[in-house]
């Protein structure tokens, strides 16, 4: 089997269960076809010397370091700057050690971890290949700045076997700021394996919408849903509107949407679930809302679509490289009116889309064993 040495910008950790999730749910689609282990570098203000984590989630090997990292000053800076290298060297000691050397380095998210591949190419000849998921290449974004980020970013993309963006429109921003490289292939993000699996679905009197949110107003927009929801509780009162997540902003958001004053029964805010439990909610309701300002390939989306949900959502991002006619509808980002009037639209018309083939098509593009073979392809390819 190749060995595959997954690094990653953000991933699960001691402090966030969600972070970079997605990162997780790639590297488990590889480990169906390849011997894969994470390295996972972490600052922490809360240590003054480093500390190692070893964990096995499912077949993945998953090593985390935890470096000292202490904010304000140029020195700190410089002191944080050196413990990420000396994190990763402890890291990759440690695993060298249990005598399991990479054929392949998969980085995830730029710039700093393809940085990392880059001197491990150089040093030990191993090739490597790189996901990205940041939307801060997007035209919406333009938050992709810095001479040096930049000019090391096309040295590390230039020098990559591969590129693999989520989206066909993350690919197009890429380019746009020259990020050339021969191989750019567009990989799906995955969908967990809960959201495949059938659930008993709970007899209800109301018809019900959904949305899951990080609660990133800059990015969300709930409180936009928030307004065209209440609009729409004005007049009719045959549904409820769920909202899923946590995030930075919830308590605001929560604390606004007291002033709408919605129909008694309408809004629920259920708060962090777990990814079955989110399955259930998803499977349980009739179609899912997005309204963001900007996105990248949200997978959320695909989760909603596993579970045969058609989709209501701002047209940005890659969102629309996965939403058409036929099992949804998109809308210009930020337009309230036309959010309300969609609603109110899905609430009649949500069983004229074919649930079952929205399930099938999602499959093909957001399972396990799809994604992780297409990857297993290109690292033979690149070790070849």
């Amino acid at each position: 089997m190749i060995k595959v040495l997954f690094i990653s910008q953000w991933y699960p950790n001691r402090y966030d269960a969600m972070a970079g999730l997605f990162v997780q749910k790639h590297a488990e689609a590889v480990s169906l076809y390849c011997d894969v282990k994470v390295l996972y570098v972490h600052a922490d203000e809360n240590i003054d010397n480093f500390e190692t984590e070893k964990l096995n989630h499912l077949n993945l090997s998953e090593l985390i370091v935890y470096y000292p990292c202490k904010k304000n000053g140029f020195i700190n800076k410089a002191k944080n700057s050196i413990n990420y290298i000396r994190a990763y060297w402890k890291g990759y000691k440690q695993i060298i050690n249990d005598n399991w050397i990479p054929e392949i380095v998969h980085a995830n998210i730029l710039t700093r971890t393809g940085f990392i591949a880059y001197v491990l190419k150089l040093w030990k000849d191993i090739p490597y290949v790189i996901t990205e998921h940041w939307s801060r290449y997007l035209p919406d974004r333009n938050s992709f700045k810095g001479f040096l980020r930049r000019q090391i970013t096309k040295l590390v993309v230039k020098n990559a076997k591969a590129i693999f963006p989520v989206s066909e429109s993350l690919k197009r921003a890429m380019l746009a700021h020259n990020l050339h490289n021969s191989n750019y292939l567009v990989v799906n993000n995955v969908v967990d394996e809960y959201f495949f699996n059938e659930i008993p679905v709970v007899h209800r009197l109301n018809k019900r919408i959904i949305h899951v949110s990080c609660f990133d107003e800059e990015a969300k927009n709930v409180r936009g849903i928030l307004r065209a929801v209440s609009a729409l509780s004005k007049i009719r009162q045959d549904f409820e509107f769920i909202i899923i997540g946590n995030g930075v902003d919830y308590g605001t958001v929560t604390e606004y949407a007291q002033t709408l004053n919605f129909h008694p029964g309408i809004l629920h805010f259920m708060g962090e679930k777990k990814p079955e439990e989110v399955a259930n909610w998803l499977q349980n309701s009739d179609f899912f809302v997005m309204f963001s300002n900007f996105e990248n390939s949200p997978v959320v989306i695909s989760e909603s679509l596993v579970c045969g949900k058609p989709v209501l959502s701002s047209n940005v991002g890659g969102i629309s490289e996965h939403v058409n006619n036929s099992n949804g509808l998109l809308i210009a980002p930020g337009d309230e009116v036309a959010l309300f009037e969609k609603m109110n639209y899905f609430l009649d018309h949500f069983n004229d889309y074919d649930e079952n083939r929205i399930k099938l098509v999602a499959k093909e593009k957001f399972s396990y064993e799809s994604v992780g073979k297409i990857l297993f392809e290109k690292y033979k390819q690149a070790i070849e």
